[in-house]
C-alpha cells in the first residue's frame, strides 16, 4: 500500500485536504487525533506528561489542557523537546499499528510536523499543502481565536515554507477557494491511485 505523509503548516488546509480525501473512500490516519486521545486520563503518555510538567497543566475536570500545554512547550524549546520524546514513540507505535490492518491502493497519514519530527520513515511521499503566511494566519485566526502573535510562535517552531516545499514530492496549493483545492484534491486522487496500480503490477 503505497503511503502519503501529509502536511503544512499551521492553517494551511491539512483537515480540509484530509476531509476530501477521506469522502472519496481514502483511509487517512491523523496524527494530532491519536496524540489526543493518548494524553486523556489513564493513558501512560496522561502520566508522564503531568509528571514532567505538573498540575498547572490541568483543567478543572482533571484533563490536560491542552492550550496551556501548547503555550508552555511554545515557549520553552526544551520543554517541547521533552513532551515529544514522550508522545512521538508512543504516536509512532499507534501508526503503525493502523498501518498493519489497512487494505487500500494508497493511505494518507497526516502529520503537522513530518519533516521535523522524523516519521518521515513511515511513509512514501510527502503531500504538502502550501498557503502564504497572510493566508495561514487569516485562517488559524478565525478557527481557533489565537492571536497574531500566538500563531507566529507556532509558525517560527514549524520548518519554513521554503524547507517543506523542498521535501515535497507532491504539492497543493491551497491559496484560492474550497472548489480550486477540491479539484487539486481529486487531480492528485487519480494520481496516487495510477502510482498504487503500477506499484502493485511491479
Amino acid at each position: 500500500m503505497l503511503r502519503i505523509g501529509l502536511t503544512g503548516g499551521i492553517g494551511s488546509g491539512k483537515s480540509t485536504v484530509a476531509a476530501f480525501l477521506t469522502t472519496r473512500g481514502v483511509p487517512v490516519i491523523d496524527t494530532d487525533e491519536i496524540a489526543h486521545c493518548l494524553i486523556e486520563p489513564g493513558q501512560p503518555a496522561f502520566d508522564g506528561i503531568v509528571r514532567s510538567f505538573g498540575q498547572d497543566i490541568l483543567d478543572a475536570t482533571h484533563r490536560i489542557d491542552r492550550n496551556k500545554l501548547r503555550e508552555r512547550v511554545f515557549e520553552n524549546a526544551g520543554e517541547r523537546v521533552q513532551l515529544e520524546a514522550i508522545l512521538h514513540p508512543r504516536i509512532r507505535k499507534v501508526v503503525r499499528e493502523k498501518l498493519d490492518v489497512l487494505h487500500a491502493p494508497y493511505c494518507i497519514l497526516v502529520v503537522p510536523l513530518l519533516i521535523e519530527s522524523g516519521f518521515i520513515d513511515l511513509v512514501d511521499r510527502v503531500l504538502v499543502v502550501d498557503a502564504s503566511e497572510g493566508m495561514q494566519i487569516q485562517r488559524t485566526t478565525a478557527r481557533s481565536g489565537l492571536t497574531e502573535p500566538e500563531i507566529r510562535k507556532i509558525m517560527s517552531a514549524q520548518v519554513s515554507r521554503a524547507q517543506r516545499l523542498q521535501r515535497a514530492d507532491d504539492m497543493i496549493d491551497n491559496n484560492a477557494d474550497r472548489k480550486h483545492l477540491e479539484k487539486e484534491v481529486e487531480r492528485l486522487h487519480q494520481w496516487y491511485l495510477s502510482l498504487a496500480a503500477t506499484a502493485r503490477k511491479n
